[in-house]
């Protein structure tokens, strides 16, 4: 998921906050991203209770993959939650399970602290970004994401922020709920 813009990327103006998007640097945020993906709320869905050098050598991964960036969600320049912008039909563990369209943006979600999980920012949050990304993609027309279908409060949080569940797919870790948010211009 490239762009044109330079990060980080101020992407809303919220009551909580101005929210920007930064580029991930495994070894600068390791500590943090570690800590958030170890949190037992957190560990529940994305299966990423690993050790600091397993979550390391997955962010350094995103960062050489070429469909995926991760990013550093940041709330008045303090760092809050953890994204990854892909090219779903372009995703391995993903393009053969649904109805993949060329182009099609995807997004996944993790909120890091405690703190601002449950307050409704998540949906305010996606909708920031997925917009982002249908306007910053010219030819994506929609925007797709797979919150495992046990993750109920994931589920609202996406139908708040726009998207639709489309139909539920059974991928190699989860069964996921297939969300979709399309262009609407």
């Amino acid at each position: 998921m490239t762009t044109t813009q330079s990060l980080p990327i101020t992407l809303a103006d919220l009551e909580d906050g101005i929210f920007t998007l930064r580029a991930v640097d495994p070894e600068a945020d390791l500590a943090t991203v570690h800590a958030w993906m170890n949190d037992p709320q957190v560990a529940r869905f994305w299966e990423t209770a690993e050790p600091a050098e397993k979550i390391g050598e997955y962010l350094r991964g995103q960062l050489a993959s070429s469909y995926s960036t991760p990013y550093i969600g940041c709330l008045d320049g303090t760092p809050m939650s953890y994204w990854e912008l892909y090219r779903a039909d372009l995703d391995p563990l993903l393009a053969g399970r649904y109805d993949a369209v060329p182009h099609d943006a995807g997004v996944h979600l993790l909120l890091g602290p405690s703190d601002v999980r449950g307050r409704g920012l998540g949906a305010d949050l996606l909708r920031a970004v997925s917009g982002w990304q249908l306007t910053s993609l010219p030819d994506a027309q929609r925007v797709v994401a797979e919150p495992d279908v046990r993750n109920v409060r994931s589920v609202r949080v996406f139908e708040r922020a726009g998207f639709r569940k489309v139909r539920e797919l059974e991928l190699a870790d989860k069964r996921a709920a297939l969300m979709v948010r399309e262009r609407t211009a």
